[in-house]
This record gives structure tokens, C-alpha cells and sequence, in this order.
């Protein structure tokens, strides 16, 4: 009779952990379906804001074009280059080279804020040269991060909500906007164009310095 009373008492114990696991893996499964839910609408935001950018970029190469062209300079070396996808392009213009690219988001990620907030966002990243060159040689997704953050312009971060302001980050000087969306395609290929052709180079001396105008 003993052993029966045990038995039962075992079983209780085994059904309460069974209810304490239920319930905790439940408020694990609700996080992380809220998580995917802003991720995927993160996601249809930066794809419009993207398509946008790269209409954006067609226009800034058209109007170099016609300004350079009128001062007799050749324009071969300015064009737009969007892979099938739309998810990478790359402008030419002479001798300077920008890639933007939504090749980032593998998984949700929060974009930190300093009063403590987070903000589940997408990324849209503007690096210096030319994308395709640079990830060549990278054998996985963390090496790929890597490099377009070590050569990283600046970045645009997209909320889920299509009524919040996106946050652009310039890495080099640490500024830091709000645009809205409808606004941000323009304001970030600009702001990445003159940021780029608005400075220049000194001739090599044992290292490298930049200027800005």
C-alpha cells in the first residue's frame, strides 16, 4: 500500500513540472512570435524603402550624367547595378563605388537605444565600394558582417510599424536622424552620395587620411 501512495505522489510531482514547463515554454513561444511577426513586417518595410533607394539611385546617375556630360566629361563610369533580387545595388560614379544592401537580416534584431528601449528593426547598410567585391572571399554570414561593417558608410534601420520613423546612423561621424519612410529612400542615397563625393583622398604617406568638405 506504501508503494502505491508514492506512486501517486510521483505522478502529482511529474504532472506540476509538466504545467511549470508548459506555461514557461508558452511565455517563450509568445516572445518570439511577436519577435517574427515585427520581423516579417520589418522586413516588407525594408524591401519597399529598398526598391525606392535603388529608383532613387537611378535618378542621382541620370543627373550626374546630364551634369558631367554638359562639362565634357565622359560618363561611362557612372551607372547603377540592382542584382535580380533587389536586395543589393551598387553605383559607380568615376572613381567612387557604393553598395547599399538589405543582405543583413538573417533573423529578428533590436536596434539598442541609450534610455534603455529597444527597437525590433531592419537594417539597410550603405558601404564603401562595391559589395559583390568585397564579400567574395567570405565563407559564411558572420565573416560577411564583418566586412560591410568594417566598410560601412552608414545604416538605416526600418521598424514594423509603417507609422515610425526609421533611424539613420552616419558610422564616421556618429550622427543620427529620424526619417519617416515615405521620405527615407531619398534622404539616405543622398546624405551616402554626398557624404562619399563630398570629400577626397590625400596621396599616401605612410598611412591613410581622408577629408571631408
Amino acid at each position: 500500500m506504501l508503494n502505491n501512495f508514492e506512486s501517486f505522489d510521483n505522478s502529482e510531482t511529474a504532472t506540476k513540472k509538466d504545467i511549470v514547463i508548459q506555461e514557461r515554454v508558452e511565455l517563450v513561444s509568445s516572445h518570439m512570435y511577436k519577435q517574427f511577426l515585427d520581423y516579417q513586417h520589418a522586413t516588407v518595410n525594408t524591401n519597399d524603402i529598398f526598391t525606392r533607394m535603388v529608383d532613387c539611385l537611378d535618378l542621382v546617375s541620370n543627373n550626374l550624367k546630364q551634369s558631367f556630360s554638359s562639362r565634357g566629361v565622359t560618363t561611362q563610369n557612372i551607372y547603377v547595378e540592382a542584382d535580380a533580387l533587389k536586395s543589393t545595388v551598387v553605383i559607380n560614379i568615376l572613381w567612387h563605388k557604393m553598395s547599399f544592401t538589405t543582405r543583413c537580416n538573417a533573423q529578428p534584431q533590436a536596434l539598442y537605444r541609450k534610455d534603455g528601449r529597444h527597437i525590433f528593426s531592419n537594417r539597410i547598410i550603405a558601404i564603401q565600394g562595391n559589395y559583390h567585391d568585397l564579400i567574395k572571399d567570405a565563407k559564411n554570414h558572420e565573416e560577411e558582417m564583418e566586412i560591410l561593417l568594417e566598410n560601412e558608410i552608414a545604416s538605416l534601420y526600418v521598424p514594423a510599424d509603417q507609422t515610425q520613423k526609421c533611424i539613420f546612423k552616419i558610422k564616421h561621424t556618429g550622427q543620427e536622424f529620424s526619417l519617416n519612410q515615405i521620405d527615407a529612400p531619398r534622404e539616405v542615397v543622398l546624405k551616402v552620395v554626398e557624404t562619399v563625393c563630398g570629400g577626397g583622398s590625400y596621396h599616401k604617406d605612410g598611412y591613410v587620411k581622408t577629408f571631408t568638405v
